[in-house]
């Protein structure tokens, strides 16, 4: 490679600079050699550092090359009865890498069944399962534990169902609140649909309301209840469309390290227009036990059915036990309705007593109790907002009276039970979690 300098010098110039002759004759050279060195060193340093970022990147690429043929292999079929193609032995990695740098930016990805594979060990190891999917232990390449819920009903997929179900992915991913659970991302195939969630060290609520051996003092978990209000708030009064999540319930509200609720599962969440208006239905939705009234019957719905879950949800926090208990005496059967009295009689104290709750904590127990009752009304119209739930539980707001009973069109004999009232049954046969 060689470079030139023509310098070119009119008679002009020539004349100019014949009066000061000497001068020039001496500088003239000098600027050459330096213009002429400098370009010269100039082009070396670029074509060092040119050679420098090539080796880099062939460097990059033989060790992502090298990490990935390091992966595990995998087995052609999956334990939760998947079938995946045969020739599978390694997986590709190379989104997982590029998805470690979107968590950063709060992207969700779209996995594939195999990525899903990889993640969970070939679903070794099963976290829990519910109505709506199996809850499976995962990993990511970097160590961090997620929980990838396989659904069920899924083995089949059209345009439609894409659709549906990619609007509800949108709708989670615009969702960001301290006590909601962070989606990092789905699969939606033939083969498999499932949601990939960030992992909750100590699993979910109902374990530590209806498992006597994994209790927590009651100030705790109404710190859990609080929390949990705020996230409810968040979807119907903060976000900026509302999203009613319609399945609230202990096994949808999970713990961190710390005990810090989470709320999970808004697989049922649909979009609604700010304001009353009422949402169509063309199924039954929410858990019996939890879900309102006007879910189980041909009436309008609004954000309120969140309202009546949450109230059942307040009452087995403040009992430590499930609403419905067929080993309990007959008045003591059903919780929610048994509290009603009490309340009417003036006699909360044995329902706190009853409930187990610390001294120092009686008088926030019965505040939570009559926020229950509020919640849990027949009519949508005469529940609280969740806003003024969670200023009531933090008493930041007076908690107005009871209207009426709120259980008088629920007949107490068995023969007539309701399924909004009467759902997961302690000491039957029924009883589940999820």
């Amino acid at each position: 490679m060689s470079f030139g300098i023509c310098v070119c010098i009119s008679e002009e110039e020539e004349e100019m600079s014949t009066s000061d002759s000497s001068t020039y004759s001496k500088v003239s050279p000098a600027v050459t050699v330096v213009a002429t060195t400098g370009i010269i060193a100039g082009a070396a340093v670029l074509i060092v550092i040119a050679i420098l970022i090539i080796k880099c990147v062939e460097k990059t690429k033989q060790q992502s090359v090298s990490a990935e043929e390091q992966l595990p292999t995998v087995t052609a079929t999956s334990s939760h009865g998947s079938t995946l193609s045969k020739d599978l032995t390694v997986v590709d990695m190379e989104p997982i890498y590029n998805f470690l740098e979107d968590i950063e930016k709060e992207k969700p990805m779209r996995f594939t069944p195999h990525h899903l594979v990889h993640l969970t060990n070939n679903y070794a190891e099963k976290l829990g399962s519910g109505g709506f999917g199996v809850v499976y232990r995962g990993r990511f390449p970097n160590g961090v534990k997620v929980a990838v819920k396989v659904l069920h009903g899924t083995t089949t997929s059209d345009k439609r169902a894409e659709e549906q179900f990619m609007a509800e992915i949108g709708t989670i991913c615009t969702t960001s609140h301290a006590n909601l659970v962070r989606l990092y991302g789905f699969c939606f195939d033939k083969i498999t649909k499932a949601l990939v969630y960030e992992y909750m060290e100590k699993g979910s609520l109902d374990q530590y309301l209806f498992n006597p051996n994994d209790r927590i003092e009651w100030g705790k978990l109404r710190e859990i209840a609080i929390g949990a209000a705020k996230a409810i708030r968040y979807l119907h009064e903060e976000h900026e469309q509302r999203v009613v999540h319609y399945d609230i319930k202990p096994g949808n509200i999970l713990l961190d390290a710390d005990f810090t609720p989470r709320v999970s599962d808004l697989g049922l969440a649909k979009l609604c227009d700010r304001g009353d208006a009422p949402v169509t239905l063309t199924g039954a939705r929410g858990t019996p036990g939890y879900a309102a009234p006007e879910l189980w019957m041909p009436l309008p719905v609004t954000h309120k059915c969140d309202v009546y879950s949450f109230g059942m949800v307040l009452f087995e926090i403040l009992g430590r036990r499930r609403n419905l208990d067929v080993r309990r005496g007959e008045r003591r059967e059903w919780y929610p309705r048994w509290a009603w009295q009490k309340h009417e009689e003036g006699d909360l104290e044995s329902v706190i007593a009853d409930s187990g709750v610390e001294s120092k904590y009686q008088d926030k127990a019965r505040t939570m109790c009559r926020v229950a009752l509020l919640c849990v009304q027949h009519h949508p119209e005469s529940r609280p907002s969740m806003n003024s739930v969670v200023r009531m539980l933090e008493e930041e707001e007076e908690i107005i009276a009871v209207p009426w009973d709120p259980f008088r069109c629920a007949s107490s004999s068995a023969s007539s039970q309701t399924p909004w009232s009467f759902g997961a049954v302690e000491g039957s046969s029924n009883s589940s979690r999820s």
